[in-house]
């Protein structure tokens, strides 16, 4: 990489970096042009050249968060060595990064269905379908031996990320009844039962 692509890349990281920082501070509104000069001493030229205009930008930081999320599931899911293992270890990295990250958690649920998403859904969906197939490629084997059953792709990711995607929508939001230390006690195995296989180990095998 030249060091011109090494500024780029790191004017693109500092100013992802103060969006979100808007964004958890001030709201979607708090994401302006003039809002990111302010707050990086970045040019309107180098924003336009990068991002293109604030839908783009905005696109970018979706990008990047939900990049941070996918992450953090395949790091817990790739440290698991049985089906069981890393089914609950999705559920509980997921609640653990809905916690610990709050603004890039709810930048993500906020923006699901944003009106700036269609015009950048190839560039996101560019940078998610690696990471999709990491987590497919590792829960493949495991739906070949019968320990997970044989769903397509999707219906699997709505039975493991859709209860703890809701989840964290509604703590996001203030819901007074959704407590992320007791979901994350629940969730996990309740989860597991909803997708494990006729063949997988008995639940009270040691993970």
């Amino acid at each position: 990489m030249s060091p011109k692509q090494q500024r780029g890349e790191a004017t693109v990281d500092r100013v992802l970096a103060a969006a979100l920082d808007l964004y958890a501070a001030e709201g979607s509104g708090g994401l302006t042009m003039t809002a990111l000069i302010a707050e990086t001493g970045v040019s309107s030229g180098s924003l336009y050249h990068h991002f293109g205009n604030v839908d783009g930008l905005t696109a970018a930081l979706y990008s990047r968060c939900m990049s941070e999320l996918l992450d953090a599931l395949i790091a817990a899911l790739e440290r698991s060595r049985t089906a069981r293992a890393g089914v609950r270890a999705l559920v509980e990295a997921y609640l653990r990064f809905t916690r610990d990250s709050r603004a890039a958690a709810h930048f993500i649920h906020a923006s699901s269905y944003a009106d700036f998403l269609p015009a950048h859904a190839e560039r996101i969906a560019e940078a998610k379908a690696p990471r999709m197939r990491r987590i497919a490629d590792w829960l493949r084997p495991h739906v070949e031996a019968g320990h997970v059953i044989a769903l397509p792709d999707f219906l699997t990711e709505m039975l493991v990320i859709g209860p703890v995607a809701e989840t964290s929508r509604r703590w996001l939001a203030g819901a007074p009844d959704i407590d992320l230390v007791i979901a994350a006690r629940l969730l996990p195995e309740r989860i597991w039962q909803s997708v494990r296989g006729e063949h997988s180990p008995p639940s009270g095998t040691r993970l």
